[in-house]
């Protein structure tokens, strides 16, 4: 299996980015696309109209507090983020965006990540490495998580295991 690499900007954000930043409320009727005009709006308003497929998104500690709404990984990932890199997850977050198919790779040293950098992130190896060279380890994602993701979330993945049910 080939995990996934991608090149993009990175976007940098701070300590307890919640899930209404990602998927405010008062958007949650209009379906994934008016949702993601939203993603994270309140914290940078020119993020959902800027990013592009292949950009990272790094957080700092507990990324993603808040309510269990999966819209939030579902809409980073509607506006092609790569990755999402922080030193810590709330662990809700954590498992809807690993079951939408968005990467998370915790990180405990997320210095180098600047604002605005490019950087290649590689799933397999868990890192990112900078224009300068700079390589920045992540933790590692078990091989079956690999490949759940891989296969776009826990749902492509189970219907390719499992099979055609009769």
């Amino acid at each position: 299996m080939t995990a996934p690499t991608s090149t993009g900007r990175i976007w940098r954000f701070g300590d307890n980015v919640d899930t209404d930043a990602m998927a405010p409320g008062a958007h949650m009727k209009g379906g994934i696309d008016a949702l993601a005009r939203h993603c994270l709006a309140i914290l940078r308003p020119e993020f959902p109209g800027t990013v592009r497929r292949g950009d990272i998104v790094v957080g700092g500690t507990n990324f993603g507090m808040g309510s269990s709404r999966e819209q939030a990984p579902q809409a980073l990932r509607h506006l092609g983020v790569a990755a999402v890199i922080a030193p810590s997850f709330a662990g809700l977050f954590y498992r809807n965006a690993l079951n939408l198919g968005l990467p998370v790779l915790v990180c405990a040293h997320t210095a180098p990540l600047a604002d605005g950098l490019t950087a290649a992130f590689d799933l397999e190896c868990a890192t990112l490495r900078l224009a300068d060279g700079t390589v920045v380890p992540c933790e590692p994602v078990p091989e079956f998580l690999r490949a759940m993701l891989a296969a776009g979330g826990l749902l492509p993945y189970l219907k390719d295991r499992l099979g055609p049910r009769d």
